[in-house]
């Protein structure tokens, strides 16, 4: 059975900074790994594609967070992080990982930011 377990989210002021831990557990192998990644869902929102790197090192992010949000990743240790600074209020939302293998997608049960102006 695989768990992905975030850390991280709570309140910031606008212009601050969080980073969002998520680490695996259970049956997943690093060499399988495809992609980890980060999603979010706004109230009222669909969740959307915030960040995501794979397995050679190669990252994507959305544009609303470019320049703003670092990921990174550790197959290996099955671990993804998100950097976030300069934060601002529409960046409120829950964050789920992500993680892509070659058999299946796992997701997190989501860590809550909340950014207050």
């Amino acid at each position: 059975q695989v768990q992905l377990v975030e850390s991280g989210g709570g309140l910031v002021q606008a212009g601050g900074s969080l980073r969002l831990s998520c680490a695996a557990s259970g049956s997943i192998f690093s060499f399988i790994i495809k992609t980890m990644g980060w999603y979010r869902q706004g109230p009222g929102n669909q969740r959307e594609l915030v960040a995501f790197v794979t397995s050679d090192g190669s990252t994507k992010y959305a544009d609303s967070v470019k320049g703003r949000f670092t990921i990174s990743g550790d197959n290996a240790k099955r671990t993804v992080y998100l950097q976030m600074n300069s934060l601002k209020p529409e960046d409120t939302a829950v964050y789920y990982c992500k993680i892509v293998t070659v058999f299946n997608d796992y997701w997190g049960q989501g860590t809550q930011v909340t950014v207050s102006s």
